[in-house]
């Protein structure tokens, strides 16, 4: 159990790694909620575990209290990352005010979803600091839409996190869990206000190469061509890439895994996984993620070393933008590309990271089949990066 606390304001964290999944949601819940009036619990489950039996462990212990959560690639918190296990965040006190809603059938009404949840911000209490939290289908396609549909809802005055659920790498369904309920393709989301800061951060370790390419052709989470040219061709050419990789699918995904695609945006130069939407016959490459035709893009690479270094930095940014305020609690989502990428020693080192910047703060998250992170522009999804939620 870890806990942090302010004057009005508390955030707990439980992990239980049981098998039952109603008694592991029980045990992690009794952990996290370490204060008076509960106002929000998100749940982090491994895909073996059951929605519907955990969410009925937590309201055994929250009782009413807003329950949000999804399954995961991994689950983070205190003492490293783990499979298998169910994690729980807990928020309280006086200070917070939170309002919940949920978007279903969210294919082919991306942004009318993304418009939908963002209604809860205008039933929260009116305090000096909010934030739109989100969890979405990790298998729904265009991402993007759904967080450009809450800014246009929001404005730019409402910083958006999140991220998407996952199954362990099966591919085959993702799960949300909100008001007792089990669901697919949708969207759950928790307007969260308070009289404290609320401060976002995102970073990758990935660095350009080259000059800039053309997106000229793209659709469903896929590029099919690169300045006019098939993108796989432009792409492995870029990169020196070995032979294996033209053409075959294995050692294509081994490649393209550590070197995301980078795309400008207002923000800067986000990272796009372009390892899992792959046609080799049609030369097309993706990870399921808009990239947007005319923009500029670029072939990316990095390390360990650096990817490390990322996660440094975006929690060092997340506190420092708390203002001088101690932190109660943070939530920290990496992804489950990185995760393929570091190996099980390096998510081990990463999870030594997150505990030496929380810093006896308690700590929560998962890996995610891709990030929110929006704090300035339209956009915010992102792939290959650590996006963190500090809250004092």
């Amino acid at each position: 159990m870890e806990q942090g606390s302010g004057d009005a304001r508390w955030m707990g964290v439980g992990r239980s790694t049981g098998d039952d999944s109603r008694a592991a949601a029980v045990e992690a819940a009794r952990a996290a909620v370490t204060g008076p009036e509960p106002k929000l619990l998100l749940v982090f489950a491994a895909i073996t575990h059951d929605p519907a039996l955990i969410q009925e462990g937590i309201r055994e212990v929250a009782g009413d209290a807003p329950v949000l959560g999804c399954t995961t690639h991994g689950e983070i918190g205190p003492g490293g990352p783990a499979d298998g296990s169910v994690v729980v965040a807990a928020l309280g006190g006086p200070g917070f005010s939170v309002a919940t809603a949920v978007a279903e059938q969210v294919s082919g009404r991306q942004r009318e979803a993304g418009v939908e949840v963002a209604g809860c911000a205008a039933q929260v209490a009116d305090r000096a600091y909010r934030v739109l939290f989100l969890l979405t289908d990790g298998l729904t396609r265009d991402q993007e839409s759904i967080l450009r549909g809450c800014y246009a809802a929001l404005g730019a005055g409402v910083p958006l996190f999140g991220g998407a659920a996952a199954d362990g790498w099966r591919m085959t369904g993702t799960y949300l869990m909100a008001d007792g309920k089990v669901l697919t393709d949708a969207v759950v989301a928790a307007t969260i206000a308070s009289d404290a800061p609320i401060a976002v951060s995102v970073r990758h370790g990935y660095h350009k190469i080259g000059e800039p390419m053309i997106v000229t052709s793209a659709a469903n989470g896929r590029v099919h061509t690169l300045d006019d040219r098939p993108a796989m061709d432009v792409y492995l050419e870029r990169l020196g890439a070995p032979a294996g990789a033209y053409t075959d699918l294995d050692s294509f995904v081994e490649f393209a895994l550590p070197r995301p695609i980078g795309v400008q945006r207002r923000s800067g130069v986000e990272a796009r996984n372009v390892s899992t939407e792959i046609d080799l016959a049609g030369r097309s490459i993706g990870g399921g993620s808009a990239l947007d035709p005319g923009g500029l893009a670029w072939v990316m690479d990095g390390d360990e070393g650096s990817i490390l270094d990322a996660v440094d930095e975006a929690c060092r940014e997340a506190r420092e933008r708390l203002g001088g305020q101690p932190p109660i609690g943070m939530l920290t989502f990496s992804c489950a590309a990185l995760r393929a990428v570091l190996g099980e020693d390096g998510i081990r080192r990463e999870g030594d990271r997150l505990d030496r910047a929380a810093a006896g703060t308690p700590f929560a998250g998962f890996y995610t089949y891709g990030e929110i992170a929006r704090t300035r522009g339209i956009d915010g999804f992102h792939n290959q990066t650590l996006v963190v939620l500090a809250l004092a």
